[in-house]
């Protein structure tokens, strides 16, 4: 009784005291220090992401983080405002990694998995081996970070491959008149690293090995959540909303078993 009377406590001091702040009218998540005021209302969200990123094994596959609590926090987001489906997938792209790093990770949040953890090429014109600078704008060449849905699959020039809706204003909005899409490609491969030093480069899609890319249409299909990570200061979006994500997690099933 004891026990349960805590954790009803700190949900309700979650609710009444989880802080957010606004960056140009879009809600942008707290790191580091910022949290330092509301640790202990911010702790029992926080350790529902971090035990679902443990028990992935996330940490060895060399994701960050910091980097899965943004994406797992937009996935929340976005589920909770209906615009995803009741897919439990989540595809996290980190370009803070360089190319020869396997910075794609496709994580069933529901079974607590990590699916597939592989390379991923970004636009030739955001830079060499390890990107640096991108851009929303049609015929840019460049890569386009932030929250994404996944849309329909299509045959086009790169065989199979699936369109992309991004959904931050002014990071991705673009990305289907930009046909930005996921398709697979031959330069995406250990031989391209090999040759070159770095996988080769798209036109700013996110682009997978040919042997891989069907596996990845078919688990992400259909407004799945896809995350683009890049640590660039001016980045935010109103599905950093820590408070949405956290009251939508706590109708799981999970939310407390392990805390």
């Amino acid at each position: 009784m004891a026990n349960f009377f805590f954790k009803f406590t700190t949900i309700v001091a979650l609710l009444f005291f989880l802080h957010i702040s606004k960056s140009n009218g879009s809600v942008k998540l707290l790191y580091g220090s910022e949290f330092a005021s509301i640790v202990a209302a911010d702790s029992l969200y926080n350790a529902y992401t971090l035990e679902i990123f443990k028990d992935a094994d996330l940490d060895s596959a060399g994701l960050d983080p910091i980097v899965f609590q943004k994406a797992i926090t937009g996935f929340y987001n976005l589920k909770s405002s209906g615009l995803s489906s009741n897919t439990n997938i989540l595809t996290v792209i980190d370009f803070d990694k360089g190319s020869c790093t396997k910075r794609l990770f496709l994580i069933d949040i529901v079974q607590r998995k990590l699916l597939l953890n592989t390379w991923v090429a970004h636009g030739k014109n955001s830079g060499d081996n390890k990107p640096d600078h991108f851009s929303n704008v049609v015929n840019s060449n460049e890569s386009s970070i932030g929250f994404y849905l996944t849309g329909e699959a299509y045959f086009g020039k790169n065989g199979r491959s699936m369109r992309l809706d991004g959904v931050d204003d002014g990071f991705n909005d673009n990305a289907r008149s930009r046909n930005i899409v996921l398709h697979g490609a031959d330069y995406v491969s250990q031989d391209c690293i090999d040759g070159l030093g770095r996988l080769g480069r798209s036109f700013g899609c996110p682009a997978v090995a040919r042997d891989l890319s069907d596996n990845i249409i078919d688990a992400t299909l259909n407004r799945s959540v896809m995350f683009i990570n890049h640590s660039q200061d001016d980045y935010h979006s109103q599905y950093l909303d820590i408070k949405t994500a956290s009251l939508f997690a706590q109708q799981r099933p999970s939310f407390l078993a392990n805390i």
